[in-house]
């Protein structure tokens, strides 16, 4: 018996590569729903190649693939995650936006393969009250947490002391501070080591991305963020390491590839043969370096990790700061360096409260987005 899955995002990077997977595991899988933003064509031809029943365009009109049932507007983002013979929901939407969708499926006891780091940076607390509410499960996609999880998993929570994830540095890693602030939007899009879209992109530029995988981090495993370290490793085949209270310290390592979070998001526990999947050599991998964040020059990681020690609605606030000035940057109204700016200057007005309820991430993240807008619009 086949699992049923439906993809939140998949005309974007990680829709395409969870596309790959699914396509070479149809003995175990099926494709049920899709939804994009707004390549309706990509989506049609996504939807015929797989025969996925239902189609959702978030920002589009009229009919996205006529051969089934199809939907438009925000809202066909929830249909989907809650549909009848969707098992497994990969979220892979890019920001704010796929939040409602993961506790609508963890609600209805799905799971929820989650590449979009920003529902449990907004609302962190919702999403796993909302799991454990209605029987659902949160299964990490990113590759430093499924790392982790792959560290982790059979071991009792009393074990596990601390975390340390690894970041690539980005474009930037050995550029001094004077030149940082003044790079340009087709010098950030240049990572060296993955490809993705513009928005995570310049995340990484910015090492904001790494601060929203600390804040993941702390809601997916349960430890304070004085437990959880980042350090730059330039070749990215080691993608976390999980440090257990006798001092022993396992590390999860491999090319650099999503597929294989992917693929393991959707089988946890368990695996599947991949037969695409590389053999690992380690003298190929050459010598593995590691290197301190540079918290100072790098401010948008240094706010972020604050911002998710503070808790409540900080990380909303600085969620919605930060998409806000890499929307700007990427539309050249600001420069890289004032990305942080925005956002200290957001998080400076911002007092944090309890987020008790989705209406008190909703309501900070508005003010944010507006804060934010203003401080980019008189730059």
């Amino acid at each position: 018996m086949t699992r049923g899955v439906a993809i939140l995002g998949s005309t974007g990077s990680i829709g395409r590569s969870a596309l790959r997977v699914l396509e070479r595991q149809r003995e175990h899988f099926h494709v049920v729903a899709l939804t994009a933003y707004g390549s309706a064509e990509r989506l049609r031809e996504q939807a015929a190649a797989v025969g996925a029943s239902f189609t959702g365009l978030v920002n589009g009109q009229g009919t996205a693939h006529a051969g089934g049932v199809t939907a438009t507007g925000p809202e066909s983002l929830v249909t989907a995650a809650t549909m009848n013979g969707v098992d497994i929901v990969l979220n892979a939407i890019v920001g704010a936006a796929g939040l409602e969708a993961t506790l609508a499926a963890l609600r209805e006891g799905k799971r929820v393969a989650l590449a979009n780091k920003e529902t449990l940076v907004m609302a962190g607390e919702l999403v796993c009250r909302a799991a454990a509410d209605g029987g659902g499960e949160i299964v990490p996609v990113d590759s430093e947490h499924s790392a982790v999880l792959q560290c982790v998993t059979g071991r009792p929570d009393t074990e596990l002391r601390r975390l340390i994830l690894t970041a690539s540095g980005g474009p930037f890693r050995v550029w001094p501070a004077e030149r940082l602030r003044d790079a340009q939007v087709e010098e950030a899009m240049r990572h060296p080591t993955w490809e993705m879209g513009p928005k995570i992109t310049v995340d990484s530029a910015t090492l904001a991305n790494k601060a929203l995988e600390v804040i993941e981090a702390h809601h997916l495993f349960g430890l304070g963020y004085e437990d959880l370290d980042v350090v730059v490793h330039p070749q990215s085949i080691v993608h976390a390491f999980a440090e257990f209270v006798d001092g022993s310290v396992l590390a999860q390592m491999g090319y650099p590839t999503m597929e294989l979070p992917i693929l393991y998001a959707l089988t946890h526990p368990n695996r599947l043969p991949d037969r695409s999947a590389p053999t690992f050599d380690p003298v190929e991998a050459g010598p593995l370096t590691f290197e301190p964040v540079r918290r100072d020059d790098f401010r948008a990681f240094t706010l972020g990790v604050e911002a998710g020690a503070a808790g409540g609605t900080a990380p909303a606030a600085f969620n919605a700061a930060n998409e806000v000035a890499v929307e700007a940057f990427l539309a050249g109204r600001i420069r890289f360096g004032e990305i942080a700016d925005v956002i200290e200057g957001v998080l400076s007005l911002h007092v944090p409260r309890a987020a008790r309820e989705l209406d008190d991430v909703l309501s900070v993240d508005r003010w944010a987005r507006e804060e934010g807008a203003k401080r980019c619009s008189s730059r």
